[in-house]
This record gives structure tokens, sequence and C-alpha cells, in this order.
């Protein structure tokens, strides 16, 4: 039996901390009007969806999902050939682009910014490219003048949403005798609101295993709790010689406003490649003439899925080759309860082997020779599912549950 993982270790960091425990979680695409969202939505999701040259044209967000990709499913498909396949997916919402101002209702404003919300991390689209047929909201590119605004205006939204959740507490708390504001609420709310008067995210916040549970409880709506990942839109010609004169100073001001992961793209360059799908020898052709360059696609979809804190585990046979998708740290039961609210019930055991000590033992579909090497394991109701493990699990139910 493996040593038990260390529980500190495994804790969620940063905006994970705060984030929804569910499987199906979704990222949601961000940032100001023309800065090529709905484009990228468009290629991550194989879709149409209108990506007209004016401001607001994406007013209803437009929903989808994306295949996690993952050369481990590639391999265990191609090995066992099933009749069904299952990947990973990633669900993607297209939002409708923020202008200076929102907050106080400017643009599409609260709807906009309620749409947000209702997402459970963010793609932040930046317009790093000069196109005189793409007009700028604000009439010039500057990335950097983009992400200040972007940023304030939602820390102006989750500032207006904190007061009026301390007004209704204090409420709540005047009308019921005998109760008094904690203090560990008044510190928690004055330390969230003197953040976001910053206009600093409160994921970057250095809290505590408390105040998480506070804000968690009290201030579940806080969109600057949500995980980031920049996207940063650059020329086709920019993206494939992979320089730009603002991606230094978007590195600089990421770093310096609580960190993130930045992948450069090119919409421009993508379309170009998207184009080429059909077409073997002119795909060819195009990346032989990219010099060596790649869709940033794949990338974003693993970023977004990982700072959901999301992994997945595998069944594998003969019928089906399936991904399942769990939270970082979920026990084997409820990693069971994925599959069939039956199994999670019923559960006896679960036999494991890791996809990595499969792929390095088994010279075909038997389980023998990772049997034979000690790598195929029987965990209980308390093992941590980790990603990438191959699952059988046993169970019996012998009556129907509680209803």
């Amino acid at each position: 039996m493996p040593p038990k993982a260390d529980a500190k270790a495994s804790e969620p960091k940063g905006a994970a901390r705060f984030g929804r425990v569910r499987n199906s979680l979704k990222m949601g695409i961000v940032g100001l009007p023309n800065v090529g969202k709905s484009s990228l939505f468009n290629l991550l999701t194989e879709q149409n969806i209108a990506a007209e040259n004016y401001p607001f044209c994406t007013i209803d967000p437009n929903e989808s999902r994306c295949a996690v990709p993952d050369e481990r499913y590639d391999w265990l498909c191609n090995l066992w050939k099933p009749p069904s396949m299952y990947p990973a997916y990633l669900q993607i919402t297209d939002i409708a682009g923020l202008v200076r101002g929102a907050a106080e209702g400017a643009g599409l404003g609260n709807a906009f910014l309620s749409h947000i919300s209702a997402v459970d991390g963010i793609f932040h689209v930046v317009r790093a490219f000069d196109n005189d047929e793409v007009v700028h909201v604000d009439d010039s590119v500057d990335p950097i003048r983009d992400l200040e605004t972007i940023q304030m205006e939602l820390c102006k939204k989750d500032l207006e949403f904190v007061t009026k959740a301390e007004e209704k507490e204090l409420r709540d708390v005047k009308k019921s005798q005998g109760m008094k504001i904690s203090l560990a609420f008044t510190t928690t709310f004055d330390k969230v609101k003197a953040m976001l008067q910053e206009n600093k995210p409160v994921r970057c916040g250095d809290f505590n295993s408390k105040e998480v549970e506070l804000i968690r409880e009290k201030l579940d709506n806080l969109i600057t709790t949500k995980p980031v990942v920049y996207l940063v839109n650059l020329s086709a010609s920019d993206f494939v010689r992979k320089k730009n004169k603002w991606l230094a100073k978007i590195h600089a001001w990421i770093q310096e406003h609580g960190g993130g992961v930045l992948i450069p793209f090119s919409v421009e360059w993508e379309s170009k490649l998207w184009a080429t799908r059909d077409d073997p020898d002119g795909r060819k052709a195009f990346l032989d003439a990219s010099g060596g360059a790649v869709s940033a696609l794949p990338k974003m979809v693993v970023q977004g899925f990982k700072e959901l804190n999301l992994i997945y585990f595998f069944t594998a046979g003969e019928t089906e080759v399936r991904c399942w998708t769990i939270q970082r740290g979920t026990m084997a039961p409820q990693a069971a309860g994925v599959i069939h609210s039956d199994m999670e019930r019923g559960f006896i055991k679960a036999e494991v082997v890791s996809y990595n000590d499969f792929r390095s033992l088994a010279t075909s579909k038997s389980m023998m020779e990772v049997k034979a090497a000690g790598k195929y394991r029987q965990e209980g109701k308390s093992y941590v599912v980790e990603d990438g493990d191959i699952i059988y699990i046993q169970f019996n139910v012998t009556s129907s549950g509680k209803k």
C-alpha cells in the first residue's frame, strides 16, 4: 500500500481554495470587446458562433465544451480499440465584452458581470495586435490599460457585493437577541474590502482556513476568487516569431497582480491552421512555413481544466475507454459515484493501477504483468484517487437506498 499523502500538501492552493466542489465546472472567456473572445470560442469548440467586428456582438453567453487532449487517453484507446470512447471535457462559456464602467451599468453592465459569476474560472483574453480593420473599444491598443480596466471592474463589483453582504449580516444580527458579529467575520471582511479597494483580487490574499471557510459561506458569489488564465492574442507574424513588444510588460503586470499562467496565441494563425483541417498536404505546408509554431489551443484547454482543480481517472476495457472527471482529492467511493450512485452506495473496494505503471509494464491488454510486478493494488474507502488511475470498482447493492 502506498504511503498516505501529506494532508497539507494536497490542500487546494490559491483560487482553488474558494472553488465550488463539483465535477462539472466551467471556464468563461472574458475580455474587452473585439479582443478575439468569440473567435477563440469558435476555434476551441469547433462551432460557428457570431464573431462580428463591433462591441456586444455576444450578448447572451454561448456555452459548449471541448475535449481535453491527453496522450494517455489516446494510448489506451489505441490499445483497446473499443466501440465506445469518451474523453474528459472542459465546459466553456463565451461572455460578452466588458467596458469601463460596467460595475455601474455601462455596456451590458450587470448582465455581463452576472455571467462571470456563473462560471468557475476565467480565460482573460487580452489584445496585443494592431489591425486598423478591427476597432478597439478605447481607440488604441494597450494591453496593460485593458488588464487594469478588467481587474478594476471586477474588483468594484465584488466590493459592492461584499458591502451588501456585510449590511445583511448586521441586520440579521440586530434582529436576533444575544447575537454578536464575530471577530472572525469582522477581520475577514475588513481584509477582503481592503484588497478590493486597492483593485487586488481576493484569490491572491493570504487567508487562513477559517477565513477561507467564511468567504466560501458568506461571499460565495465573488468574481475575484476565481482562477484566471491570461491569453494574449497576437498577430500571426508575432506568434510565429515568438516576439511581441507587449509580452514582457504583460508578464510583469501579471506577476505584480497575484501571478497566473500566461499563454500567447493568435486567432489569426489558429484560424488559418483550422482552414487546413481537411487538407493534410496544405496543413503540412502551413506548419512548415510557420517555423515550428504549434497550436496553443490544447495548452489552453489542459490549463483551464487544471485551474478548476479537476482531474480524471480511467475505466478501460473491451467495450469502453472513458475518462471520469472528479475534483482533486476525491476519495474512491465518491469517485465511484461519478460512474453510478449505486457504486458509491455499495462500494467494496477499488482495484487500481496508475497509467504510468500500466504503460511501462503491460505488453498487451492483460493486467498479468502489472499484477506480477505488484503494481495492481486493492484500495479501500479512504483511498484518494490520483490523476490517471485506471480503476475497476467492486460494489454490491442488495437493497434500495434511502430516499
